[in-house]
C-alpha cells in the first residue's frame, strides 16, 4: 500500500507535515506532495482535516501475478574466469531456499568455461545459464545488467541472490530498477515464510542497532544480496550431474570498455576473508601494544589478525583488519575475540565462524551469548599463558 495527495482537496494547511516521522511530505504552490522518502507509515492520513491524503494499492510487477514465477537464481561471479567463493556459499543458502519452495536451483555465470560450469552444479546448481561472449570476461555493469534482466523476464525465477561484493553492488541494483522490483542489500539471513512463500530478508539496520526482516509482497523477483563468509557452502558431490544452457548473447553492447583489470597488491600476509584462523583484539587491549599479544598468537597458529572497530577508530590498528558489519565479514574455522564486548556490528561480522573462543573480564558481555567457549579474565594474563602453552607444545 502506499498513499498519494488529492490535489483537489488539498487547502495547503500543512497540518501533514509535521506528522511524517520520514520528511516525505513537502509543499509546492500551496499543495502538500509525497516524495521518495515515503515508507507507507499512513501517519499523515488521519490528521489531514480535508481527507486529502488517500491510501491506494501499490503497483505489482507488470501485471503478473506473484504465482507465476517459479526458481531460484543465484548470480555466480567471476574473476579471471575463476568462480568466486561467495558463489559457492550462495548455491549453499540457494538449496535450502529452493527445497523450500518445492523448485530448482540455477546459477548464472558470465564469462567463464563450461569446466566452471560443472563445478557450480557440483556444489548444488540443478541448471546453470552461461553466457559466453568476449564483453562478459571482465566486469561491465551494462551489458552484465542487460543480459540478467533479459534472462530473468524470460524465465521469471521466483528469487535471484547475488554476492554483496564490489560486482554484485555494482550492478545487481541496475537489473532490480529495470524491472521494477525490490532489493535488499546486505543481508546475513535468508529465509521462507511459510505461509505465504516470501522470501525473509534479514539485514543490519539503523547502524546495526536491529536486525530489519524485509519482505518484498507484492513484486517478483525476490532480490538479495548476500555478505561473503556469512552463509556456509552446500555439499560437493563430484557425482552430481544437471543441465547447462547457453544463453543468447546477440545485441549485447556496452558504451564502456575496460581496459585493464590492475590486482591490488598488499602486504598482508594471509587473507582474513580466507583464513582458517583469526585472532582479533578489540577496546579491551587497553592501547596499541595489545596487538602485540594478538599478532604473536595469530603468528603461532598460522592465522590473521582481525580487530573490533573500536580498535581501529582509535587508530590501534589499520580499516583492513576490521571484522563487522563496517568491516569485513569472515567465516573462520576458529574466532578469538580478545577484549572485545561483542557489540552487534561486530557479531554480524563473525558469528558463523565454527568455533568461537571469546577472553573477557566481563562475564555479561554479549560476546558471551554466541561464543562456542568462553574465558572470563583479564586477557593480559589469559593470552601470555596460550601463547607460552602453544609454544611448548611446538617445542619453541
Amino acid at each position: 500500500m502506499s498513499v498519494i495527495v488529492n490535489l483537489e482537496k488539498c487547502q495547503g494547511c500543512e497540518e501533514c507535515l509535521s506528522s511524517c516521522p520520514f520528511d516525505a511530505i513537502i509543499m509546492k504552490e500551496g499543495k502538500a506532495f509525497i516524495n521518495e522518502y515515503c515508507q507507507s507509515c499512513m501517519a499523515c492520513i488521519s490528521v489531514c482535516p480535508e481527507g486529502a491524503i488517500i491510501e491506494i494499492e501499490s503497483e505489482k510487477t507488470g501485471g503478473a501475478e506473484t504465482g507465476a514465477y517459479k526458481g531460484v537464481w543465484v548470480f555466480a561471479e567471476q574473476r579471471g574466469g575463476k568462480v568466486a567463493s561467495v558463489a559457492y556459499e550462495l548455491l549453499g543458502i540457494g538449496r535450502t531456499l529452493a527445497d523450500d519452495r518445492n523448485t530448482d536451483l540455477s546459477a548464472i555465470l558470465f564469462g567463464a568455461s563450461d569446466a566452471a560450469a560443472q563445478e557450480l552444479i557440483r556444489w548444488g546448481a540443478d541448471k546453470v545459464y552461461i553466457g559466453k561472449h568476449e564483453i562478459l570476461e571482465s566486469f561491465n555493469d551494462e551489458p552484465y545488467a542487460q543480459l540478467l534482466s533479459a534472462l530473468i523476464k524470460e524465465h521469471n525465477p521466483e528469487i535471484v541472490l547475488a554476492g554483496a561484493t564490489p560486482i554484485g553492488r555494482s550492478f545487481l541494483p541496475r537489473v532490480a530498477a529495470r524491472l521494477r522490483t525490490g532489493l535488499t542489500a546486505d543481508c546475513t539471513s535468508l529465509a521462507i515464510e511459510k505461509e505465504t512463500g516470501n522470501l525473509l530478508q534479514v539485514r543490519p539496520a539503523f547502524g546495526g542497532n536491529i536486525m530489519a526482516t524485509i519482505l518484498c509482497r507484492h513484486t517478483r523477483p525476490q532480490m538479495a544480496t548476500v555478505r561473503p563468509r556469512v552463509m556456509k557452502r552446500g555439499q560437493y558431490n563430484a557425482e552430481r550431474s544437471g543441465e547447462i544452457r547457453e544463453v543468447r548473447t546477440e545485441g549485447l553492447a556496452s558504451r564502456t570498455k575496460v581496459l585493464e583489470t590492475v590486482k591490488e597488491v598488499s602486504d598482508i600476509t594471509v587473507n582474513l576473508q580466507e583464513a582458517d584462523i583469526i585472532v582479533s583484539g578489540g577496546r579491551g587491549l587497553g592501547d596499541p601494544k595489545g596487538f602485540k599479544l594478538i599478532e604473536e598468537l595469530a603468528e603461532l597458529f598460522g592465522g590473521a589478525v582481525g580487530s573490533s572497530r573500536a580498535a581501529v577508530d582509535s587508530g590501534w590498528i589499520p580499516y583492513r583488519h576490521q571484522v563487522g558489519q563496517t568491516g569485513k565479514t569472515v567465516c573462520p574455522k576458529i574466532y578469538i575475540a580478545c577484549g572485545i564486548s561483542g557489540a552487534v556490528q561486530h557479531l554480524v561480522g563473525m558469528q558463523s565462524s565454527d568455533i568461537i573462543i571469546a577472553i573477557n573480564k566481563n562475564p555479561e558481555a554479549p560476546i558471551f551469548n554466541v561464543a562456542t567457549y568462553g574465558i572470563v579474565g583479564d586477557l593480559h594474563e589469559i593470552v601470555p599463558l596460550l601463547i607460552k602453552r602453544i609454544k611448548e607444545m611446538k617445542g619453541q
